[in-house]
């Protein structure tokens, strides 16, 4: 190799260094300091999304809960959950709805009936054990794409860090969100590095949510250069 061409394969090297340590810079915006975005754009089909969690959780489908009968523990559940229809099937009582309705609401619900089933002065007590009608599918760019549970109030900034955020391939301005509605499935558009920033609304997550982080072509081709031309192949190249 000539004097020329290892001067030609250093600045190839780095100039690569240097674009590496451009788009880690980017990956860090400094957060803008004050009041965050809470309003949802409806230009970018942000409308029906929000930052405030519900004050009340209504039980769903797939939801684990124990029911505790005081002294009474043939009436008495550790863990149960609801079926794919939202019910569930006690002792005495036979299989009874619970989806739609709050652990308390459940509470007076399953007290009246083993009250009316014979059962003297029942006290009853709901707990959830496991939100596990809560998923979200996080796809595309990102380091672990999958199913993730989450809690309820959990954000759209929480699913990506679910999935051990974007990858350097990543195209962060272009996160969409399908969510199912009235109309069929909905699609929305985040800019990751806004919602970083504060700067755009970072929305609370429904069960059912599928995230897709956009991926950047250019940099998947220049990561595909880099692991495809071994370092004895860059020397060579730079050398005619």
């Amino acid at each position: 190799m000539t004097f020329l061409g290892a001067a030609k394969a250093l600045r190839l090297i780095a100039c690569s260094a240097a674009i590496t340590g451009l788009s880690a810079c980017a990956s860090t915006p400094e957060p803008v300091i004050g009041a965050a975005v809470v309003q949802p754009r409806a230009e970018l089909g942000q409308q029906g999304y929000t930052y405030q969690p519900s004050q009340t959780y209504l039980l769903r489908a797939s939801d684990k809960i124990s029911i505790n009968v005081f002294r009474e523990p043939d009436f008495s559940l550790e863990s149960v959950q609801l079926g794919v229809e939202g019910n569930i099937s006690l002792p005495m009582i036979g299989s009874i709805p619970a989806a739609g309705m709050t652990a308390m609401e459940f509470e007076k619900d399953v007290t009246r009936r083993l009250s009316a089933a014979g059962l003297k002065t029942p006290r009853v007590s709901v707990n959830i054990k496991e939100y596990a009608s809560h998923l979200v599918t996080v796809e595309g760019s990102v380091e672990q794409p999958g199913v993730y549970t989450f809690q309820p109030g959990a954000k759209l900034s929480s699913a990506i860090a679910l999935a051990q955020g974007p990858r350097r391939t990543a195209k962060l301005d272009q996160v969409a969100v399908f969510r199912e509605g009235p109309e069929g499935i909905m699609v929305a558009k985040f800019d990751y590095v806004q919602v970083r920033q504060g700067t755009m609304l970072d929305p609370i997550l429904e069960p059912g949510d599928r995230v897709v982080m956009g991926t950047d072509g250019l940099s998947v081709a220049w990561q595909d250069l880099l692991i495809a031309l071994p370092a004895f192949g860059v020397f060579a190249n730079a050398a005619i």
